[in-house]
Parts: C-alpha cells; structure tokens; sequence
C-alpha cells in the first residue's frame, strides 16, 4: 500500500488570527472567564473564532491564562485551535508576545482579536486584510464612528488625514477628546514588523503594562505604513467587560438574527418578546408569537405555529404546519 499522504504544512503567507482571551471577569464579578460567557447560547469566543475562520483565518491561535484549562475545555470541539499562555496578565501587547514560538516560521498577516467581542462580522475582517494588502501595509487598525467616545482610544490623524497615533482618553487633549473616530481592538501586523516592534515595547503607563496599541506607533516611526481604516461599526465595536455590556450584547445579535428571519419569510409578532438561538432553522411562513424560546439547534418547519408562551427545545424538529399551543413545551 503507498504511503498515507503527509499533512499539507501550513502556508508561511496564509492570514493567523491571535484570539486574546487570558482576563479574568473582575467587573463582571464571576468566577467563570469572560470569554467563556454566553451570547444568546454560546462562549462569546466561539462567535470571534467563526468570524476569523470566514475571513480567511488559515490558522487561530488563542491566548489563554486566567482559568486557562476552563477555556480550553470550553473551546474543546474546535479541534483545529492552538493555544498559548499568558501566565501573568502584563497587557494586551505582552500577551501577544506569548505567540512567539507558534508564530516563528509565520511571514504574512496576524489578524489580532479581542475574545470578548462577539459582533465582529467576518465581512468586515476581510475588509481590514484586503486593506492590508491593498496598501502594502505594516499595520491596519479597524476603527469606527461614533459620538459615544468615553473611555475609548481616539485616532488621531495628520492633515493629509494618514494615520498619526491612537491617544487613550487619560492622556488626550480636549481637542483629542472631541475625536469621534475610536479604535475598537483588531489589527492587521506584518507578523515580522509585529515582533519587532513588541522587543521595543515598553511599560510606561499607569498599569506598568505592555500595550499592543503602542505597536502602531513603534511601526510608523521605522517609516512603515500604518493605515487607520474606518471599515466597522460601532455595534460590531461593543465589548463586553460587564454584565449591563453582555445584555447589549445579546440584544444586538439577537436584533440582527431576527431580521435576517423576517428578511427569509418567518413572521415574528413581536421581536422585542421573544428568544430565539442562532443556531435554530426555521422555514417561511411559520409565525412566532410572544413570549416564546426557541433554544439550540431546533429545526421548525414551514407553515408553524409556535406560541405565545412557548419553549421549542434543542431537540426539537417540528414538521411543517406543526402548532405549538400557548404554554405548551417541546424538545
């Protein structure tokens, strides 16, 4: 018999996202990692890995640390993960440095990621690495608009508009302040540039850590290009460093979910009053009343009648014309 094929390496060129996931949930008050909080069912992390993966991400790296086994065990059906540990939490910029050894044969584009920012959409990632290529870029920040700037780091531009420096709220003048365009926390490194510019990082800020945001400055003082590019929104920007914050959360993927339901044929009465999981299906011309919870992969078919005052269960599978009286439970 020949020889079983040996596994194809991966592509020295191709696009690796770096997942930050190492803080623990201290204004969340949990004992659980923030990252492994659910957003309408699942590891908010989970949603940052399928929009990386949809980009084009060949190869994920995660960095883990507080509670890093909870993680992994979190994240244990994604078989194709690496994993990299951050022991002492010293910043956003000395996490990364913890991929060194996996990224040491890596020459193209690190796609960095913060693991509690579920709404990132794949369409806009994509944006930022076509940007990167486009421009034989160094460095692209995604950044976004948005009036409701507190606490958040300000783009500050020259006046050819090019990119200039990020400023943090606790250091920027009033005319800084008065900045609307944000930084929202995922790059584009020339992964080479990138670690270079990391063995120059230096803690001088209040927290004594290593920031990644220093990165972009680091880069365009060596005369390279770093390109601030307005390619997301400010929905896709929400973090969530607190409970008020995963609400929000959940509320705008479950607003988004529900339209794209609407847009497909299935009638929701009221979306404000009902719970649906993004992982269900459910065919055109079903409607679903108030008040009813549709939860995992529940596959309901055409023609439905589910509620108010329902739960559709995870096991679920309805044929079509099904009808769920009110309070009636299934699955």
């Amino acid at each position: 018999m020949p020889d079983a094929p040996s596994p194809t390496a991966p592509s020295p060129n191709a696009t690796v996202a770096v997942i930050l996931a190492a803080g623990k949930s201290t204004r969340m008050k949990s004992a659980l990692p923030k990252v492994c909080h659910e957003v309408c069912g699942r590891p908010m992390i989970e949603y940052v890995l399928e929009a990386a993966r949809v980009a084009g991400a060949t190869r994920q790296i995660v960095i883990v640390g507080h509670e890093a086994e909870r993680v992994k065990g979190a994240l244990a059906n994604h078989h194709d993960l690496e994993f990299a540990l951050q022991a002492e939490q010293k910043g956003t910029g000395h996490a990364v440095m913890m991929c060194r050894d996996n990224l040491a044969a890596h020459d193209g584009p690190v796609l960095v990621l913060t693991g509690d920012a579920p709404l990132m959409r794949p369409e806009s990632l994509k944006a930022l690495l076509d940007e990167f290529h486009s421009q034989n870029a160094a460095c692209v920040i995604g950044t976004a608009e948005t009036a409701q700037n507190q606490g958040l780091g300000r783009i500050v531009r020259d006046s050819k508009g090019e990119f200039l420096k990020i400023v943090e709220q606790k250091d920027a003048s009033p005319a800084e302040l008065a900045i609307t365009e944000i930084n929202v926390g995922c790059y584009v490194f020339d992964c080479r540039r990138l670690f270079e510019a990391l063995d120059e990082l230096q803690p001088n800020n209040q927290q004594k850590e290593y920031y990644l945001t220093d990165c972009a400055a680091i880069i365009k003082a060596k005369g390279l290009r770093v390109v601030a590019s307005k390619k997301l929104n400010i929905v896709e920007a929400l973090g969530v460093n607190t409970r008020s914050e995963l609400a929000k959360v959940h509320r705008a993927m479950q607003e988004q979910f529900l339209e794209r339901l609407m847009a497909d044929g299935v009638t929701i009465v009221d979306p404000r009053l009902v719970y649906i999981d993004l992982r269900a299906r459910i065919g055109i011309d079903t409607v679903i009343y108030q008040f009813t919870t549709v939860e995992g992969a529940a596959i309901i078919g055409k023609n439905c009648r589910i509620g108010p005052h329902a739960w559709v269960g995870p096991l679920a599978i309805l044929d079509d014309e099904t009808v769920i009286d009110p309070f009636q439970s299934i699955g």
